[in-house]
């Protein structure tokens, strides 16, 4: 049964990854590979590093970076689109990657980042270059193609903000406290209040720990 895909199994990325230009923070984060072949091959799109654009040729230009954090959850057929691509010069007359000018064609759009404790969408799609906040849900099927703020939702095509999942008080605690920098001990003890929404509660024991340990 170890081969079937199915929903309610997932293919947690640190074990998985293997392409050099892929960061993935921590032991978390997970992609739900229900229908589609795995995060490499299905989620990530157009990022040199692969065992066949090793073998095949040398990258002309710095290659962008993904940087995935910690306790990510990305949902099945979900697309990262990444920098291999942007060889279509939109102020030249032709769109058209030639060859022999390849090298000057290419312009590059940045690292892209997945924050920290995000939630991506089944079937969303990050644009190249943008980053994603700590704790920030991507609707399903919403293309994103701008910075995602901390711990707000967003949706649609482009993807535009919904709501914050939290007031701007409860927000700048959750950042301030730093929780996925946390050591394990920390985070495993504090665990029941952060699958909880006491704001004054998880302050008091962060503060309690803080001075017990």
């Amino acid at each position: 049964m170890d081969d079937v895909k199915h929903w309610s199994k997932v293919e947690y990325l640190h074990q998985s990854v293997t392409n050099p230009n892929i960061h993935v923070r921590g032991e978390h984060s997970y992609y739900s590979d229900a229908w589609t072949g795995d995060f490499q091959s299905s989620v990530v799109r157009y990022l040199y590093g692969d065992a066949y654009s090793l073998a095949a040729w040398e990258s002309q230009w710095p290659v962008d970076q993904l940087h995935i954090g910690d306790y990510v959850c990305i949902g099945a057929e979900a697309v990262i689109l990444m920098g291999g691509n942007h060889t279509h010069r939109t102020d030249w007359f032709s769109l058209y990657p030639f060859p022999e000018v390849i090298g000057d064609a290419y312009v590059g759009k940045g690292d892209t980042r997945i924050g920290d404790g995000a939630w991506i969408g089944m079937r969303a799609m990050i644009m190249p270059g943008v980053t994603i906040g700590e704790g920030a849900v991507v609707a399903s099927g919403a293309i994103v193609t701008r910075e995602v703020e901390p711990y707000a939702i967003v949706a649609g095509n482009p993807a535009k903000p919904v709501r914050s999942r939290f007031d701007a008080e409860t927000t700048a605690l959750l950042l301030a406290l730093r929780i996925y920098d946390w050591p394990t001990a920390k985070f495993e003890a504090l665990r029941p209040l952060l699958t909880a929404s006491d704001p004054r509660a998880l302050r008091e024991a962060v503060a309690a720990f803080d001075r017990d340990n």
